[in-house]
């Protein structure tokens, strides 16, 4: 997605840059040292800092919800904006500081004025479903309260358990709810030929590592005649998803607090979804297993995962891949970790997932993609020996 290359301030800020590198190769480097590379990677590395902080602040902005206030408006003062939005007129203040000076907001120092551009707005409000970019940035604190617990298994091992983020859940469901909200019915499930008929006329449905229930809950109010069953071992995000369902009467979704490495069940589903939950389970290759067991033999299995190579070198052109080994570092590797699992980890790759989709005994894998979704792939697996059967990329 170029937007989010159109945020990033480094190359528009780099002006800004106090720090200069050294004239000569410091002491002890070896000879053919260039100082040009080398202030030119210190500006980058100033950018780096200074867009760090504006990810600080646009999470900030999405969660008081001062984007969503500036689209509404015209050009406002700091204290219109901050009445607009219910917030402490000092603070947004500052933070439209901060916004200014990382182009994210326009300025009349005359008027003493600030607004959204409708081109900024478009990638940075609630109103752009899944083109919203800002609750994207709510990683950011995510992860960076985890730091010190992060550096500690760099040195001892081990992983951080799945309670040390409060917030996780909420900020997943958010994430995962401007996709699912938008396509999940008439985008997504699609994907798999005659899926959509089959749901009307009624199937056993199960989603695994089913979070707070969302896409779940979507899929019984879309098809009241199919039964829907979500799995998750967090309590807290089980019962948001009850929650979810009681408010809506749906009588056909269920939702149970279990390990799903341990799922323990035989032919019992005809689908079976896991959006953006096997990368980060303890033990990926029974789950998976475990899913292929649960599945009669003409059922589907449609998991939806980061869309990465599994080699490094044939991410260097993916725009957020940076930000996909952070993650998984600070949260979906370390996690698996700390259950003494092994860490699979948020870029295990197409490669990888095939491999592990075959192994579990799925006999025929396609992948597909969609446009409102550029972040991740969609495996169709099927499972059981067909004539004629093959594992297509």
């Amino acid at each position: 997605m170029s937007s989010i290359e159109t945020m990033s301030s480094s190359e528009t800020n780099s002006s800004t840059s106090s720090v200069a590198a050294p004239a000569s190769a410091p002491a002890g480097v070896a000879p053919g040292f260039d100082p040009a590379l080398a202030e030119q990677f210190s500006d980058r590395m100033v950018g780096v800092l200074n867009d760090a902080a504006i990810a600080l602040m646009t999470s900030i902005g999405h969660q008081v919800g001062l984007f969503d206030a500036m689209a509404t408006l015209r050009p406002s003062t700091s204290a219109d904006i901050a009445s607009a939005a219910g917030a402490q007129e000092r603070y947004v203040r500052e933070w439209l500081g901060a916004m200014t000076t990382g182009r994210i907001v326009e300025h009349d120092p005359a008027a003493g004025t600030y607004w959204l551009p409708a081109e900024h707005a478009a990638c940075l409000t609630r109103a752009a479903g899944p083109d919203n970019l800002a609750h994207m940035m709510q990683f950011v604190p995510l992860l960076a309260s985890v730091e010190q617990q992060v550096i500690e298994c760099f040195d001892k091992g081990g992983g951080v358990p799945y309670r040390a983020y409060p917030r996780f859940h909420r900020v997943m469901a958010e994430d995962s709810a401007t996709v699912h909200d938008a396509v999940l019915v008439e985008g997504i499930l699609p994907l798999v030929p005659g899926l959509t008929q089959r749901l009307r006329e009624g199937i056993q449905v199960a989603d695994v590592g089913c979070g707070q229930g969302h896409a779940v809950n979507l899929m019984a109010r879309a098809f009241p005649q199919s039964r829907f069953t979500g799995y998750d071992f967090a309590d807290e995000a089980i019962a948001a998803a009850r929650s979810e369902a009681g408010s809506a009467g749906l009588t056909n979704a269920t939702f149970k607090i279990r390990d799903v490495t341990e799922l323990d069940v035989t032919e019992a589903y005809d689908l079976v979804t896991a959006f953006d939950a096997i990368h980060d389970q303890a033990h990926p290759a029974r789950v998976l297993a475990g899913i292929a067991s649960a599945l009669r033999d003409d059922g589907v299995f449609l998991m939806v995962d980061v869309k990465a190579s599994s080699h490094p070198h044939e991410n260097m052109d993916l725009p957020w891949a940076a930000l996909l080994y952070t993650l998984s570092t600070m949260h979906c590797m370390t996690v698996s970790l700390a259950l003494d699992g092994t860490g699979l980890g948020t870029v295990w790759g197409k490669q990888t997932a095939l491999d592990m989709l075959g192994e579990a005994g799925f006999s025929e894998i396609e992948t597909k993609e969609i446009e409102t979704d550029p972040f991740n792939n969609y495996y169709v697996a099927l499972k059981g020996i067909r004539e004629g059967g093959t594992q297509r990329p």
